[in-house]
């Protein structure tokens, strides 16, 4: 089976490369110089000596992007979301070739012609694995059976008529009983004594025939709902019985596989998942596209050049892959795993840190920041704040799911001495790139979420559109509001939507594109791609904004954060801060 692709199956031959900066580090420590140094050490240079890098460049972008364009031209690589990868290699002979992969089965299948093969174990547990998911899917079709009995429809119009019923009745009682103190009112005055006592009684006895009839109502509810609440109690027991066999089934299987995969890195050293991650690992490890490429490439003498990961198909179930979107590992399943697999790598030389005056660090065009790593470059350092260029790609801030913990704030926090004690005063989209503050003690952090909060800061960003923009410059006032069905899609939404206000400036039109400068006056999530996408708007997409509808290939969102100002809470003097525009 070929699985060794040339680089013009993919991309036209005279293509050039133009930007050479990785957009994106796999990265993990290095398992074969000692990891307690990695993890435990409080310096730096320790923690970047042993960190071990493979990029994600320009050239790994493009050639994915051809791949995206060869799956786009076949519907059965719609259907179904996943992930796919590409890892550009180079032989023995010195040769570059590509390899291919996808995450878990598709279309059914693990192996297919033209993909690398899966790692190996599966087979082992193949017969295992089929008779398990024959199981599963019979568990699963017993639950939607029971979850759709008859009974719970028939349950919910009863106690639905039921209710309407006793409604009614306290309705009507309550009139009555307006009527009766009325009524006890008047008589008082004009009744005599023993007329009185007989009026007052016939009012009293109305009152209890009145509070009879409602207990009568609710034991005949009683009756007739109590034997359906005790045939559903008793099926949705049943239902978390055959939940906890399904996941005791899917738990074993994954032991059974976990046991039988076997990794190898470029050491030759081979460990099984379960050597791997002793505690547990969630489903799917090792099916991965990364974790796949990287096996492949050490099992087979090649060795890795730059790797690029993408999801293709229909949106995830969460909403946070969006088809065409680039993504790093996952930190639930590969993170955990890039230590080991690329191990024996050499280990990339550490960056040596930018110069420093008066607090400020200036990046370098190679290296940056803490982290000496042209991927998160810190532009403005003192002991009460810290300003990064965030690269495209990246998370502000850790996401809500487990697969997306790696962010600005995670990576500070986990190298800095006083990273814990960091926030975000703001954020960045995943995929928009430039300035990012983040505080590093609360009082500093209350005074410039203040400062963002009354509208106090200055923001520049500039952007590519996707079209010719007409007007030179203007203002954009439309209220936007999250769209629930499409999360996280935000729209203009005239009766629900919060005002957003964005200031425009053309800086110039190139060809069929138009940059400009975006000043945003509120900070809405998506204020400036909406702005730019709807028609009432500029009705033009920044360029590589999928989500709101741009299809020009491209390897990026292309908004760009380059300024900001403000006061510095704690100097008392205008800080000003900028980040040179990629692209």
């Amino acid at each position: 089976m070929v699985v060794l692709h040339a680089f013009s199956d993919f991309i036209d031959c005279d293509f050039a490369v133009s930007d050479l900066s990785p957009s994106y580090w796999y990265e993990g420590h290095c398992l074969e110089t000692g990891v307690g140094v990695a993890r435990t050490s409080t310096s730096l240079s320790d923690r970047r000596r042993h960190r071990l890098r493979l990029p994600r460049t320009s050239m790994s972008e493009a050639i994915a992007h051809g791949l995206m364009q060869q799956l786009a031209k076949n519907d059965c690589y719609s259907h179904e979301g996943k992930m796919y990868g590409i890892l550009l290699v180079e032989l023995p002979n010195g040769e570059q070739r590509v390899l291919k992969a996808f995450s878990g089965l598709l279309n059914g299948c693990s192996v297919v012609e033209g993909w690398i093969p899966p790692i190996p174990g599966r087979d082992e547990v193949a017969f295992e694995e089929a008779r398990t998911l024959s199981e599963l899917d019979a568990i699963k079709q017993e639950i939607i059976t029971l979850k759709q009995l008859p009974e719970r429809q028939q349950y919910q119009t009863l106690s639905d008529e039921f209710e309407r019923q006793l409604q009614a009745m306290s309705d009507r009682h309550r009139h009555c009983k307006h009527q009766r103190q009325e009524k006890r009112q008047q008589i008082c005055n004009t009744l005599h004594p023993e007329a009185l006592t007989i009026a007052l009684e016939q009012l009293d006895e109305e009152s209890r025939q009145q509070g009879i009839e409602r207990r009568q109502l609710k034991r005949q509810q009683n009756a007739v709902l109590q034997p359906l609440r005790q045939l559903i109690a008793a099926t949705d027991a049943l239902i978390s019985e055959l939940k906890q066999q399904r996941k005791a089934l899917s738990r074993q299987l994954q032991a059974q596989m976990h046991a039988s995969y076997s990794l190898t890195n470029f050491s030759g050293r081979s460990l099984s998942l379960q050597q791997l991650m002793p505690e547990g690992s969630p489903t799917g490890t090792g099916d991965c596209c990364a974790p796949k490429l990287l096996h492949y490439a050490a099992t087979h003498n090649l060795k890795p050049l730059a790797m690029a990961e993408f999801w293709w198909g229909a949106s995830s179930v969460n909403q946070d892959k969006i088809p065409g979107e680039f993504y790093g590992a996952c930190a639930e399943r590969c993170q955990p795993l890039m230590g080991f697999l690329l191990s024996g790598l050499r280990p990339n030389p550490p960056a040596p840190f930018p110069a420093r005056e008066g607090g400020v660090r200036s990046p370098s065009p190679i290296s940056g920041g803490v982290w000496g790593e042209v991927t998160l470059p810190i532009i403005y350092e003192d002991e009460w704040l810290i300003a990064v260029n965030k690269p495209a790609g990246l998370l502000s801030v850790p996401g809500r799911y487990r697969d997306r913990q790696d962010s600005v704030l995670s990576r500070l926090r986990h190298l800095l001495p006083d990273g814990m004690a960091l926030a975000s005063v703001h954020r960045l989209d995943q995929e928009t790139s430039g300035i990012l503050l983040l505080a590093r003690d609360r009082q500093t952090h209350r005074q410039l979420s203040q400062q963002f909060q009354q509208r106090q800061v200055h923001k520049v960003y500039e952007a590519i559109l996707s079209g010719v923009a007409i007007a030179e410059q203007g203002v954009i006032d439309l209220p936007l509001w999250g769209d629930p069905e499409n999360r996280p899609y935000q729209k203009v939404d005239w009766q629900h939507g919060k005002p957003s206000l964005t200031n425009f400036q053309v800086i110039a039109r190139e060809q069929d594109y138009t940059r400009l400068e975006f000043t945003p006056l509120t900070g809405r999530t998506h204020q400036l791609r909406v702005h730019a996408a709807d028609v009432r708007g500029l009705g033009i997409t920044i360029l590589g904004d999928r989500l709101y509808g741009c299809d020009a290939v491209t390897s990026r969102l292309h908004l760009h954060a380059r300024e900001l100002r403000f006061e510095h809470p704690q100097l008392e003097k205008p800080l000003h801060l900028q980040a040179i525009t990629p692209f």
